[in-house]
């Protein structure tokens, strides 16, 4: 795998991680109950974002990752 590529997909991981966090937190499913986002239907709409552009990004790693494979040495 390319640095490029599994640089894109590690990045990927990691916000679609946060956003999943985030999206739990805003559920009231995740976190203390004293928290600032905890139960907050702003941060479940905001972690939905987020863990979409993480998504994104897996799929663009993904898709350097198999356009090396591909593409013949030159």
């Amino acid at each position: 795998m390319k640095r490029s590529a599994a640089a894109v997909l590690i990045l990927g991981i990691i916000v679609a991680l946060a956003g999943l966090t985030f999206t739990l937190q805003g559920l009231g499913m995740l976190g203390p109950t004293g928290g600032l986002m905890y139960n907050n239907p702003v941060w479940v709409t905001q972690g939905s974002v987020v863990f979409i552009v993480g998504l994104i990004f897996i799929v663009a790693g993904l898709a350097l990752n198999r356009q090396r494979r591909t593409t013949p040495p030159t």
